[in-house]
C-alpha cells in the first residue's frame, strides 16, 4: 500500500485543466473546422463536390457549401481542390444547437456554435447531466473517444456529467450510430423512457446525417429522423475534445480561458 500511495504522489495531478487553463495540445495531423476561401474558388468547378464520399459539398447559386453534418473530415476535397481554396483548420469546436448551423458558406464562414441551455433547463441540469449512451449501429469510433472522456486525463465526472446504464435514472440521451433500422425501435423506446424534461446529444456524422451511410435503405440518416435533438456534434469521429467543449457549451460552463 505505502508503495502505490508514493507512486501516486511521484506521478502528480494527471488531469487536464481545461477548461480552467488551455485546452490540450492536437496533433498537428488534426482536421478540425473547413474553411472556404471564396477568392480562390472557381465558379463553375465542381471538383471539391465531385470527390466528396457523403455529399457534404454542393453547389447552391455558384457558391460552394459545406455539410459538417455530413462530412466525415477525410480531406479529399483538399487534396483535389488544385485553387487551395479549402482547408481545415486546428479548431476542435464543432458543436451547435440546430442542424442548419452545420453549413457553411460564402456568407456564414464560421460556425453559430453552441448555446446554452435556456434558463429553466440550465437550473436543472446544469451541474448534474446524467446521460444514456445509445449506440445506434455505430462503429464504435464515436463511442470510443466518448469513453475516453471518462478517464483520468478528461475526467468528464467533475464536471457533473455522468454516463448511466439505466434511461429511466438519465436526463438524455447521447446517441451515436446512423440509427438502423433494426435499432430504429430500441432508440424511441429508450428516448420513451426518459423523463421529461429531457436532452437529446448526436455524435458523430452517423447521428448527425448518417454519415458514410447516407441514403442507405437500411438506415435513418441521424438520430433526429427518429428523435427530436438538442445538440449536434459533428465529426467522424468527433475529437473527444470537441465532445468535451459541446458539452460544457450546452450546460454553459466554459470558461475565459477556453473560450479563447
Amino acid at each position: 500500500m505505502i508503495k502505490t500511495i508514493l507512486a501516486r504522489l511521484q506521478q502528480g495531478h494527471r488531469t487536464m485543466k481545461y477548461p480552467d487553463g488551455l485546452p490540450p495540445k492536437l496533433s498537428d495531423r488534426f482536421m478540425g473546422c473547413p474553411t472556404i476561401d471564396a477568392e480562390k474558388c472557381q465558379a463553375g468547378c465542381h471538383t471539391c463536390a465531385d470527390s466528396c464520399p457523403t455529399g457534404a459539398i454542393e453547389w447552391n447559386a455558384g457558391e460552394v457549401c459545406i455539410d459538417l453534418g455530413k462530412c466525415i473530415f477525410c480531406g479529399d476535397c483538399v487534396k483535389v481542390c488544385n485553387a487551395k481554396a479549402i482547408a481545415f483548420t486546428g479548431d476542435y469546436r464543432l458543436a451547435v444547437r440546430n442542424r442548419e448551423d452545420l453549413i457553411i458558406n460564402r456568407n456564414q464562414r464560421e460556425l453559430r456554435l453552441a448555446a446554452a441551455l435556456d434558463a429553466k433547463m440550465k437550473k436543472l441540469f446544469g451541474r448534474s447531466l446524467k446521460l444514456r449512451q445509445v449506440s445506434a449501429g455505430g462503429c464504435n469510433a464515436c463511442e470510443a473517444d466518448t469513453n475516453v472522456l471518462n478517464t483520468l486525463a478528461w475526467d468528464l465526472g467533475r464536471f457533473g456529467i455522468q454516463f448511466v446504464a439505466s434511461p429511466r435514472h438519465a436526463d438524455g440521451l447521447l446517441i451515436t450510430g446512423p440509427v438502423t433500422k433494426n435499432m430504429e425501435l430500441a432508440l424511441k423506446k429508450t428516448y420513451d423512457a426518459v423523463p421529461e424534461p429531457k436532452v437529446v446529444i448526436a455524435v458523430g456524422a452517423c447521428a448527425v446525417s448518417g454519415g458514410p451511410y447516407i441514403g442507405h435503405e437500411q438506415v435513418n440518416n441521424g438520430a433526429d429522423t427518429v428523435v427530436p435533438v438538442d445538440l449536434y456534434i459533428p465529426g467522424c469521429p468527433p475529437h473527444p475534445l470537441t465532445i468535451l467543449d459541446g458539452l460544457l457549451r450546452f450546460l454553459d460552463r466554459l470558461g475565459d480561458a477556453a473560450a479563447s
